[in-house]
Formats: C-alpha cells, structure tokens, sequence
C-alpha cells in the first residue's frame, strides 16, 4: 500500500546509481551500489524559466486525415488542442465520458475521474505550492465537444510519483544543467496503472491519440523544459509511446488476483501449506486483541471517519515521509464525491476507531491507497488485516477480478500478492542525456525482469495455481 508524502527514492536499482559521465564524452553509468545517492538537484541550482498557462494557453489546430464535414465533402474536419490550468475549466460530464472510454465500464479507473482530481486541485493537494502546476491537455471538434483529455502537470521536484528519477536530476544540475522543472503526465501520489491520454469513442481516435502526444511533446518544447514523463500507462499505451521516441521504463507491482474463488479459505486452499498457516495465524491474533475489522462504503463514512483517518494519515506520513501532501480537506471532498467508490477498512478497539484503511473501488478492481493507525500503538499483523486480507475479503464479496496494494513491499507475495510489471515512458529533450538515459533504462529492466522472475518462482502458491 503506498502512502502520499515527501519520499526518497528507495528503488533497489536507481537509488544507488548517480551519473558518472561528461557532456562530451558519455561514459556510462557507474553501478557503483556503494556510492552515495544525493538529490542535490531537487533543492538547489539554477532553474528554467517558464510561463505556465495562466487560464488558457492555445496549442493550434489539427486535421483529422480523412474526416470530412457531413453534408460538406469538400470540407476537412478540424479539431483545436488548448492547455488548462485547472480541471474546473472542463465539465465533469465531457471528463469523465473520455475516463471511460478509454477504460471501458468494466474496467473503470476511479483515479481518472474529474472527482478524484478535481478533489486533489481543490483540497490544496496538487497545486503549484506543492510543486505541480496543473497543464491539462483538451482536444475539442468545430462544435466546441471534447474528444480527448490529459492529466499533465508542470514539476518543480520528483516527490509523489513513484517511478524514482532523482539521480537524472543529480546528473544534470552535476554538468550545469537544470533538470526542473518538467512535465508528468500521471496521476499525482497515485501509482496506479491506467490509461493516460483520455480518448473518446469516435472514429478518429487513433488520430486524436498521435495529436494529444504531439501536442505534450510540442508544449515541452514550447516550455523549454528538459523531459516529459508519462508514468503509470497501460501496456498498450507504452508500446505506442516508443514509436513516438519515448524511451521505455518498467518496474514492479505486487497485486493479487482472484480465481473466482467463492471464500477467503478456498484462495487460501491454493497456497502453500506454510504460508496458508502463517496467514490464519495472523487473522487470529487481530481478534486475539479485542480488535474489530469493519468495512465502511460510501455514506457509511462520516465526517469523523475521515477527521480521524486524516490524523491516522499523519502519523504514518510523519513517522515514515516527514511531510504530507494530502489535506485534511482531500478525504472529505474525495469521499463526499466519490459515494460508493470508497471503501474504507477501519479497525476497532471497544469504542475506538485504531486504525483504518482507504481503497477506492474500480470496475473489476479494489485499489488499496493508504494506510494510518492512532499514534503510539501497535497491534501485531493489524497491517495485513486492514490492508491485505480485509481487501482480499472486500474483492471476492464484490466480485472483482484484482486487488492492487500499491507501490514496494516484497513482504505482500508471502501473503497472496504477486509481480506484476508496471510501465513508464519518457521523452528527454537532450539528445546526449537521452542516449545515456536509454542505455541505463535497458540494463535496469533486464534487473526488473530477473528480480521479477525469481520471485515468481518463490511464490507462495502451490504449483501450477498461480498463472
């Protein structure tokens, strides 16, 4: 389960790996693991100059190849592309039809909503104070309708977006360059895999695709910022993003996956012998503690709910981050707009609310997003309760096909939680960085797919049960 707070990079092959090259020679990177990272580039040395858009920033006209006026054939369709500076500039309705296009109803994204991002603008969350600039790309026809949408983002730091460049940033404040700021493409302190250039249902949409990519290509030129990162986009998405000169990342989830299985003993009945019994040992020991799990939907969640959750987020965040992005004020717009994509696990002691759990619910998917618990206490395996096997329990009541923990946590596959590969896609600017930038992207993923692969073959399933 991954937690929204100002973070150092913990990725076992970019944290330990700075720079070592000139701009005109282009060594290599060093895989030095004892060196220290440093992140110099996050907190001083010269930055680029740019103008964001201040409301909204024209990006010019586009024509659709083959698309021709009804009852005119003689006329070329157009459509026009504009940056906004806020997701209040544009209709939820219009939003949330391209959202669910591009996922499909089944396979409904809750982080692509106008409600969850729009929450994050309005509660203070992600804005320019917090380092993102709200960029949104919109694509609209001659009648003023939106065809296509992009959350984007102008970045003066790489904190809350989970695929770790920080060491990119060291290399080019070490050679007098400035790294920041940067375009992301991404959904902020969420990492989480859907897609990212919103396309509506029309006969056009391969084209309004090429021309949202253009067009965020065109506005990092525009903006003379270094690179444009779009992280956390399906398979289908990165695969075509490579074709428009974007190198290509890959990393690592842990997610379960129900087998259409009718309780939590017939999942656990697919495990190990040993790892069965470690998991029935830990429930135990939750009720063993007078500790009561309860899960919490839509208006079953008051006010004090996310009041205290805000202070279990807290905790978290100031014992393991130092500092929060989220605000008191982001629970409970999320919640209010969101109803019954929500779900929040909590966890009772008597009377006392000890600790709890927020997922958000998609189409075939229970998204586990962050954890708290009261300050000064521990329960033992009330962590896996809340954010694992409750969740596990929530899916196989809902009949979802997947339960996603969030970023990091080899401790999830003992538990039923598995590696799946995440994708991440990047366009730097700099010819020379980008050359040495690929080559380390080529050798890291041959490290994700060896790692991957022996955890496979550790996992905690009997044979043949997990495919």
């Amino acid at each position: 389960m991954a937690f929204a707070g100002t973070a150092a990079p913990s990725s076992l092959f970019l944290g330990h790996l700075p720079f070592h090259f000139g701009k005109s020679s282009f060594a290599h990177f060093t895989h030095n693991s004892a060196c220290v990272f440093k992140v110099k580039a996050l907190f001083w040395g010269s930055r680029r100059s740019v103008k964001p858009a201040d409301k909204v920033l024209p990006l010019g006209e586009f024509a659709l190849s083959g698309a021709e006026s009804q009852g005119d054939t003689g006329t070329t369709e157009k459509i026009s592309v504009s940056v906004v500076s806020s997701i209040s500039e544009v209709s939820p309705d219009e939003w949330d039809s391209c959202s669910l296009d591009s996922t499909g109803r089944q396979e409904f994204n809750p982080f692509l909503s106008h409600s969850f991002l729009s929450s994050l603008e309005e509660s203070g969350s992600a804005v320019e104070g917090n380092g993102w600039i709200s960029q949104h790309i919109i694509a609209k026809d001659e009648s003023n309708n939106i065809l296509g949408v992009v959350p984007l983002y102008l970045k003066s730091h790489s904190y809350g977006e989970y695929v770790f460049d920080h060491s990119w940033a060291n290399a080019y404040y070490s050679y007098g360059l400035s790294y920041y700021p940067k375009l992301q493409c991404s959904v902020p302190f969420t990492p989480v895999t859907g897609p990212r250039i919103l396309v509506s249902n029309t006969s056009h949409r391969d084209q309004v695709f090429d021309i949202l990519v253009s067009a965020m290509k065109d506005l990092a030129i525009k903006f003379n910022v270094s690179s444009l990162h779009i992280t956390f986009p399906t398979a289908n998405e990165w695969h075509k993003l490579e074709k428009k000169g974007f190198l290509q990342r890959i990393g690592m989830q842990y997610h379960w996956k129900n087998r259409n299985y009718k309780n939590f003993d017939e999942f656990l009945m697919d495990m190990k012998q040993s790892k069965r019994k470690n998991i029935r040992q830990e429930r135990k020991k939750i009720s063993a503690q007078n500790v009561t799990m309860k899960r919490l939907r839509g208006s079953e969640i008051k006010a004090n709910h996310w009041d205290t959750f805000y202070k279990f987020y807290r905790n978290t965040t100031d014992n393991k981050w130092g500092t929060a992005y989220l605000t008191r004020d982001f629970f409970h717009r999320m919640g209010a707009k969101m109803g019954d994509n929500v779900l929040l696990v909590v966890a009772e002691e008597g009377d006392e609310l000890v600790a709890a759990a927020l997922n958000l619910i998609g189409g075939d998917t229970l998204y586990g997003r962050l954890w708290g618990c009261l300050p000064g206490t521990y329960y033992a395996h009330l962590h896996f309760e809340a954010c694992y096997y409750q969740a596990i329990d929530a899916a196989i009541e809902l009949n979802l096909s997947t339960v996603e923990a969030g970023a990091q946590g080899e401790h999830k596959i003992q538990r039923g939680y598995m590696p799946v590969t995440t994708y991440s896609s990047h366009y730097i600017l700099d010819e020379d960085f980008k050359r040495v930038i690929d080559d380390f992207l080529v050798r890291e993923s041959a490290q994700v797919k060896l790692v991957m692969q022996l955890l496979q073959d550790s996992g905690p399933f009997k044979e043949n049960a997990w495919n």
